[in-house]
């Protein structure tokens, strides 16, 4: 076993299991059903522990062991959970993270940091737990030996109630377990009127091994709950444990099954069943001699029908329901893990071939050879299939980058006083793991903004008739190729006056100058901009906004905002669902050749238009256009028949008047080197076929430019019309 890989593993499956902890501790208070969730967590807690000691992490077992008594206490109905016991249980997650992350740096055990900034947290653990019930009387026998304690305690004799045969395995205190915490949690469903412990013959002291278990336990269990609340009770020991459950008045030929289970035990195991009142004599002895029947076994389905405790129907619909889970189950066991190292080789690997393929194929379209080109024609479509698969692969769920801000709302929401709900939305959308990967600290500043400027405190907002808590919401969603995030709060909203008074005192816009709503707004992610009246330790410094929309441009993407003032902010970020590769459409202009992304292109139609004038009638809507030739100074003269192209982002149309268009291409991106990021409306390159260079347009900044140009000539128009 290669151990350095194992505990990769286990450093890569703690950090999972930690976001898993911190996500449902974060939505425990506000849901109605606790125990799905308490489970969960104990289980996180208890993984981690449990995995932590085969690396021999003591200070990280300590530490989580007291972590899952804890919740053990929740568990039992001891302690109830409430935002105080969540706020402790948060910080412990950060400390078992940051112990994870000092594994992964190479620090196996614990500095005199680690111990101090961990003390606190154990004697607010400590504090919560009170002292352990005591769990009813048991019976102890050793099997292999003579000597028997009796200690029942039992309830009238009843025998209508469950048994429970459980029998740990060896190595189950070693995995973390104490048998005696699941008969505390069990006597919670009901109670326990009769329990034997039984063990398993021990050797000799030099022979015994002190963290082996030798235990197990019958129990008759009166209790009103069903099988799977019982099976829950030992869910987290169901590998390390051979566990049996009867329900009341079960047919005799259960506790066949029961007995046979245990062949070297049956006559013990029957005196078992007797001693805590599960059996009579007399159906003990039956059950013995059915045991001892010649007839062969049935299928326990035929027997429950034949016994008339069960309808058929149930029985083929339990069948049914056993398949499902058992092809589920090989579902699971069909996925894999894939290193992103390894993903993104394969997808440059993919974009060689596509460059390849388009040189067979410009090589087959000249030599006008028909076999040639229809081989070539299965060939492009095979590699598109192969593009497309292994883009998938690369698609991840944006719902693990939206789920982080929710650690980020408790806490600055508490840190400020407000109540506030994030709601989310949009979590299965998909899109290239890269963009997920940079679009994290975009999505903080905007969330963090919205908390703290977007959303008021409490009571200035029953002031306002809204309600005391406010609602942040992210959401994600698909549109003509590219992904949509939205942040949207039902705070007080921008004030219009103030940020464009603000912008006209830093000169940043002309007092004469007529703005639009969504460009006032979009002042805001100027740099050193910032309207705060105060300065805090979440903003008011005037960066951020800058950055934000910085990086978001880095990634093709665009961003706008619109507000009313009294009901609210929405933030949209726009962002193409791949770095990688796209299907794109080649134009001309000259000698030049230019790619431009498919799914932003309308329609192509012929150039029309008056002499003079940058926009053309477009079916009764006028639409500006660009003249790729004279904003990228190419030499030469215009085509004899120039061509428009129309382009679409988001609500926004615009066109580029182009020479010739030359149709689809499957585009590799090829990114600019640093000396070009002065470049605009270019966002990247592709190779040709043919060995040459396209640039990749960049189509936000085209239509942006294009209704700047015409809403400056309406402006002019306006102001030369009032100065007459």
């Amino acid at each position: 076993m290669n151990l350095d890989l194992a505990l990769q593993t286990f450093i890569h499956e703690g950090r999972e299991l930690l976001t898993d902890m911190e996500n449902a501790l974060l939505v425990i208070e506000q849901s109605e059903e606790k125990t799905e969730l308490v489970n969960a967590i104990f289980r996180a807690a208890h993984t981690i522990k449990g995995s932590a000691g085969l690396f021999s992490l003591d200070h990280m077992v300590a530490f989580t062991h007291v972590v899952e008594s804890l919740l053990d206490h929740v568990r039992d109905g001891k302690l109830e959970i409430a935002d105080q016991l969540v706020a402790v249980l948060l910080s412990c997650c950060d400390h078992i993270g940051l112990m994870v992350e000092a594994v992964a740096a190479g620090q196996t055990g614990p500095d005199e940091e680690m111990i101090l900034r961990g003390a606190p947290l154990l004697d607010q653990l400590r504090s919560y737990m009170a002292p352990a019930k005591q769990v009813v009387a048991t019976i102890e026998i050793a099997l292999d030996d003579i000597d028997v304690t009796d200690r029942i305690a039992s309830e009238g004799g009843e025998t209508d109630h469950w048994h429970i045969s459980v029998h740990f395995g060896m190595d189950v205190l070693k995995n973390g377990m104490d048998p005696l915490s699941f008969i505390r949690y069990l006597n919670t469903l009901g109670s326990i009127s009769g329990i034997v412990t039984l063990h398993r013959a021990i050797p000799a002291a030099e022979e015994m091994d002190p963290e082996a278990c030798y235990l197990g336990y019958e129990i008759a269990l009166q209790s009103t709950c069903s099988k799977a609340d019982i099976e829950g009770v030992f869910e987290f020991a169901s590998d390390d444990c051979r566990l049996r459950i009867l329900p009341p008045n079960s047919q005799i030929s259960e506790y066949v099954r029961l007995i046979e289970s245990a062949p070297d035990e049956a006559s013990r195991i029957g005196e078992l069943l007797v001693r805590c009142g599960t059996l009579t004599e007399t159906e003990l002895n039956a059950a013995l001699n059915l045991q001892s029947s010649t007839e062969p076994a049935q299928k326990i389905g035929t027997i429950l029908v034949e016994q008339n405790t069960v309808h058929p129907v149930v029985v083929e619909a339990a069948l049914a329901k056993q398949k499902q889970v058992r092809e589920s189950q090989s579902k699971e066991n069909q996925t894999i893990r894939v290193d992103a190292d390894k993903l993104d080789q394969l997808i440059n690997l993919v974009g060689e071939l596509i460059i390849v393929g388009s040189g067979v194929n410009l090589i087959a379209q000249q030599s006008v050879n028909s076999e040639l080109l229809e081989r070539t024609s299965k060939l492009n479509s095979l590699v598109e299939d192969i593009r497309d698969s292994a883009l998938q692969l690369r698609m991840v769920k944006i719902g693990a980058t939206f789920k982080r801000f929710q650690r980020v709302v408790h806490d600055v929401s508490r840190e400020l006083g407000k109540d506030i709900e994030l709601v989310i939305e949009g979590e299965d959308t998909e899109l290239d793991k890269t963009v997920v990967e940079q679009i994290g600290d975009p999505l903080m500043h905007l969330v963090r903004n919205a908390l703290d400027h977007g959303i008021a405190p409490p009571d200035v907002r029953i002031a306002r008739g809204k309600q005391a808590k406010g609602m942040l919401k992210l959401n994600a969603y698909h549109d003509s190729g590219h992904i949509v995030i939205t942040v949207s709060d039902d705070g007080g909203g921008l004030k219009r006056d103030k940020i464009l008074a603000k912008a006209i005192e830093k000169g940043l816009v002309d007092p004469n100058q007529m703005l639009t709503d969504e460009e006032v707004y979009g002042l805001i992610f100027e740099p050193g901009f910032s309207t705060a009246d105060q300065v805090s330790n979440l903003s008011g410094r005037g960066v951020g906004m800058d950055v934000v929309k910085r990086n978001i441009t880095a990634l093709r993407g665009s961003v706008g905002i619109s507000s009313e003032e009294g009901v609210g902010t929405t933030v949209s970020v726009r962002l193409p669902l791949t770095l990688a590769i796209i299907d794109g459409f080649l134009v001309e202009i000259g000698n030049s050749v230019f790619a431009i992304p498919l799914d932003m292109i309308e329609e192509c139609i012929a150039y029309s238009a008056e002499p003079g004038h940058d926009y053309t009638n477009l079916r009764g809507q006028v639409l500006p256009f660009v003249r790729l030739r004279e904003l990228f100074e190419v030499e030469g003269e215009p085509a004899r028949r120039e061509n428009i192209v129309v382009l679409k982002h988001g609500e926004l149309k615009a066109g580029l008047v182009v020479d010739t268009l030359l149709g689809e291409f499957q585009t590799v991106i090829k990114p600019l080197s640093k000396l070009f990021n002065h470049v605009k409306c270019i966002s990247g390159s592709t190779i040709l076929g043919s060995g040459d260079v396209a640039l990749i347009l960049d189509v936000p900044a085209l239509v942006s430019l294009c209704i700047s140009n015409e809403k400056k000539i309406t402006n002019d128009s306006l102001l030369l019309e009032a100065h007459r």
